[in-house]
C-alpha cells in the first residue's frame, strides 16, 4: 500500500464525513490460547453488551447510529439489501446472536465498533496494490467476498474502496474481500474508523486513539501513519 486518498467523488457527496485511519507496521497478530488472548476475547465480549445502549428503539434502522448510515446509503449505487457494517453488528446484538471472536486484530476492531457505535474495519496492507481510494467506481472492479467462489464485479456509481487490482471493500463498508483480508500472518495493516455525523467527531477521535492503544499493547508494532481525513485532509502516505 502506498497511499490512502479519498477522492473527490466521496467529498461530493458526504463533504461531512470523517475517517479516521492509522497503519501499523510490524505487528504480531498470531497470538496463542492464553491470557492476554483471552483478555481479547473477554473485551468483545463485554462490548457485545455495552453495544446494546446503541438499540434504543423498537426498529433497528431508527436508531441514531444506524438511520445516520440508512441515509448515507441512499446516497450511492448498491445492491437490495446492503447495509453499513454497524448496522450488521448491532443486528446480531438486537437478535441475541454474539459477535464472536475471529482473530486478535479483527476482535479488537470489532470491540471498538460495538463500544462506539462507528463502523470500523482493517486490511493487510501488504496485499493493497498502490493507492487505496475511496471513490465511486465506473463498475467492474473485480472482488471476491469473504465465503463466495466467483467474482463479483462493482456497480457503476458504487461507492467503494479499491486499489490498482479490484476493489478492497464494497458499498462503503458493507463487505470485505478474500484478497485483503486480515489474517493471523499480517503484519503491516491499515485501519480505519468512519463517520457521516459530524456531532460524533470527538467519539472518532477517542475510537481512533482507543484502537491504536489496545493494538500497540496487545500486537506490538509501530504505528507508521495516524491522520483524521476530512475534505480538507484528504490522503495519507502509508508510511509502511
Amino acid at each position: 500500500m502506498d497511499k490512502f486518498i479519498a477522492e473527490k467523488s466521496f467529498w461530493d457527496i458526504f463533504p461531512e464525513a470523517e475517517l479516521g485511519i492509522m497503519t501499523v507496521r510490524g505487528l504480531d497478530n498470531s497470538m496463542e490460547d492464553g491470557p492476554a488472548r483471552q483478555e481479547i476475547i473477554d473485551m468483545l465480549a463485554e462490548a457485545n453488551r455495552e453495544a446494546e445502549k446503541f438499540i434504543d428503539k423498537p426498529v433497528l434502522s431508527q436508531c441514531s447510529v444506524v438511520s445516520v448510515w440508512r441515509d448515507a446509503f441512499q446516497k450511492f449505487k448498491k445492491k437490495k439489501g446492503n447495509r453499513a457494517s454497524i448496522e450488521a453488528l448491532l443486528n446480531r446484538i438486537q437478535k441475541g446472536k454474539e459477535v464472536g471472536p475471529i482473530n486478535p486484530l479483527v476482535d479488537i476492531y470489532n470491540a471498538m465498533s460495538l463500544k462506539y457505535g462507528l463502523p470500523c474495519g482493517g486490511e493487510d496492507a501488504d496485499t493493497i496494490k498502490g493507492d487505496m481510494r475511496l471513490t465511486i467506481t465506473e463498475g467492474g472492479d473485480s472482488f471476491l467476498a469473504l465465503g463466495d467462489t466467483e467474482n463479483d464485479p462493482t456497480l457503476p456509481s458504487e461507492l467503494c474502496y479499491i486499489d490498482d487490482e479490484g476493489a478492497v471493500c464494497r458499498c462503503w463498508n458493507w463487505r470485505d474481500g478474500v484478497r485483503t483480508m486480515l489474517t493471523e500472518d499480517s503484519k503491516n495493516v491499515f485501519l480505519i474508523f468512519e463517520s457521516v455525523d459530524p456531532s460524533r467527531h470527538d467519539d472518532l477521535t477517542q475510537a481512533t486513539d482507543e484502537l491504536e492503544a489496545l493494538v500497540l499493547k496487545y500486537l506490538g508494532g509501530t504505528v507508521a501513519m495516524k491522520t483524521i481525513i476530512t475534505k480538507d485532509n484528504t490522503s495519507a502516505d502509508s508510511a509502511i
